[in-house]
């Protein structure tokens, strides 16, 4: 074959396959997991928490982040991190945590339900110069916090959403007869998404 032929028949090749260059790179752009498999989102609010001490109630600041893996088709799995300190502590005790743990989200066009599992710290301080319990006064004390929860963020555009949470916690404390607590903390919030690769586009 001489160089002639040659180049008829790569000019006829490269001829053909032109028209299959958009239908790829039209696929390529529909789908978010061809370009970005990862995704990072902060939020923040305001969380009413019901301490389960003596009926006290804190309004707290929450502020967290999400790692969220796109690559599943249905569930994506992320690994959360937030924190809650408030600023009303009511009368009876101020509670703060700063929490981590494994969340699934499952999302449904423009709502993303999800539940996690977080773990980490918090501490108490009890107010009006300490809780009396038996023969003792307590003016604070720390402990591991368990906290189930459920949500919902609502999409308002590719880069923010709305949130609403619930955390049920478990605390120990040596400040009551059963030595634990149950706060239940609800948060209203926004959320923002980070996105790696302006170029792809969400599929609402």
């Amino acid at each position: 074959m001489n160089f002639k032929e040659s180049l008829t028949r790569l000019i006829l090749l490269t001829t053909l396959s032109l028209p299959c260059l958009p239908a790829h790179n039209a696929h390529a752009q529909s789908s978010p997991t061809a370009t970005q498999q990862l995704q990072l989102s902060t939020f923040a609010g305001a969380t009413g928490t019901f301490t389960n001490l003596a009926g006290g109630k804190n309004l707290d600041i929450t502020a967290g982040a999400d790692i969220t893996l796109l690559a599943l088709r249905r569930l994506h799995p992320a690994a959360e991190i937030r924190g809650s300190y408030p600023i009303d502590e009511g009368t009876t005790s101020s509670q703060k945590n700063f929490l981590l743990g494994p969340k699934i989200d499952y999302p449904l066009g423009r709502l993303h339900p999800y539940a996690n599992f977080l773990i980490g710290r918090g501490a108490i301080d009890y107010l009006r110069g300490g809780y009396i319990f038996g023969n003792f006064r307590y003016l604070n004390s720390n402990t591991l916090v368990l906290s189930p929860g459920v949500g919902l963020d609502y999409s308002l555009t590719h880069h923010l959403a709305v949130k609403v949470d619930f955390q049920y916690q478990h605390w120990n404390t040596p400040a009551v007869p059963s030595g634990s607590i149950h706060p239940k903390a609800t948060t209203l919030g926004v959320v923002y998404l980070f996105d790696f690769n302006p170029h792809h586009r969400h599929m609402m």
